[in-house]
C-alpha cells in the first residue's frame, strides 16, 4: 500500500518503503553522514526512504541518560537533512504542544508507543495535516489500533501509517506476534514493522536498554514476508557509542547487505 509523503520517491511501487536514522539526533554531521549513506542505498535499491531521528528522548529509563541535544537545534538538523537530500524525514512528538513545532520542520509525525492512546496528542497531530506515524503500544493488540486510527480519523487526517513494535513478554521483554500486521491492515492503512525496537530488553537492572540487533533481519524477513508495507530500522556507524538506543541498533555497514535481501523477499511474495 502507498502512502503520499510529501518527498517521498515511488520509483518501484511494489517495493516497501523504510523508515530509517539514528534512535537520536546527536549532531549535525553524524545525521547527514548516515542519511548520505542510506539515501544512496536506497536509491540503487529503489526503496523509497524516510529519514528518522527523534529531537529528544522523553522515555528514559535513568533521569541521567541522553534526552537530546536541544529541541530546535536538533530540529533544524531534520530539516536541512530533507533540505539537502530531497527526502522526508519523521521525529517524534510526546505531548500535544510538540505538534505543532515539530511540524514545521518534518513531514511526519510520530506518536510513540506508550502513547499511542493519548488522545490530545492524536489530535493534535492531526490538526498539523501532517502524515501521523502510530506505533501500536506494546501493551495492545494490532486490531485494538482501530481506536487510534478513528481519532486522528475523526480529526480530519486518513494521512496515517501504523507501525508495530512487539508486544510486552514477562517483565524485561518483547515478543513480535505477526497477526498484528495482518490485522492492522485490514484499516487501509500502511503498515509497518519496526525491526529494532521490537527487540529491545527494556527495564534492565542497569537502568541502560537491552537488545538483540543479531535478530533485525529475522525479523524483517518476516514481517516482509507477511505483508509489511513498510520497515522501521534504527541504524548508526557506530551503535556502542550511539548516545540512545545502541544496543538494538543496526550497524550501518550492514544495511544495504541486509535490504538487498529484503527486495529478494518482497519481490518473490508479491
Amino acid at each position: 500500500m502507498l502512502v503520499d509523503i510529501p518527498k517521498i520517491k515511488y520509483k518501484d511501487s511494489s517495493n516497501f518503503f523504510l523508515l530509517a536514522g539514528p534512535c537520536a539526533i546527536e549532531g549535525e554531521e553524524i545525521a547527514l553522514r548516515i542519511a548520505e549513506r542510506i539515501v544512496k542505498i536506497t536509491d540503487k535499491l529503489n526503496i523509497p526512504y524516510v529519514f528518522k531521528g527523534s529531537y529528544r528522548k522523553a522515555n528514559r529509563s535513568r533521569l541521567d541518560s541522553f534526552t537530546g541535544i536541544g529541541d530546535e537545534k536538533a530540529l533544524k538538523i531534520l530539516a536541512k537533512v530533507g533540505q539537502e537530500f530531497g527526502i522526508p524525514t519523521v521525529t517524534d512528538i510526546h505531548e500535544s504542544g510538540e505538534a505543532a513545532m515539530a511540524a514545521e520542520y518534518v513531514d511526519v509525525l510520530q506518536i510513540p508507543a506508550f502513547l499511542c492512546r493519548q488522545t490530545e496528542l492524536l489530535v493534535a497531530a492531526a490538526k498539523t495535516g501532517k502524515v501521523v506515524n502510530i506505533k501500536k503500544g506494546q501493551f495492545l493488540s494490532g486490531q485494538s489500533m482501530k481506536h487510534a486510527v478513528g481519532k486522528v480519523q475523526d480529526a480530519g487526517n486518513d494521512k496515517i501509517i501504523l507501525t508495530d513494535r512487539g508486544n510486552s513478554f514477562g517483565y524485561q521483554d518483547l515478543i513480535v506476534d505477526y497477526r498484528n500486521l495482518v490485522e492492522m491492515k485490514h484499516f487501509n492503512v500502511p503498515v509497518v514493522m519496526d525491526c529494532t525496537h521490537s527487540l529491545q530488553q527494556p527495564n534492565q537492572e542497569s537502568g541502560v536498554t537491552g537488545g538483540k540487533p543479531e535478530l533485525i533481519e529475522t525479523i524483517a524477513k518476516a514481517a516482509i514476508a507477511v505483508g509489511a508495507d513498510g520497515l522501521f530500522i534504527e541504524t548508526h556507524p557506530d551503535p556502542k557509542n550511539a548516545k540512545s538506543d545502541g544496543a538494538n541498533m543496526l550497524q550501518l555497514d550492514l544495511l544495504e547487505g541486509l535490504l538487498e535481501k529484503l527486495t529478494r523477499v518482497r519481490q518473490a511474495v508479491i
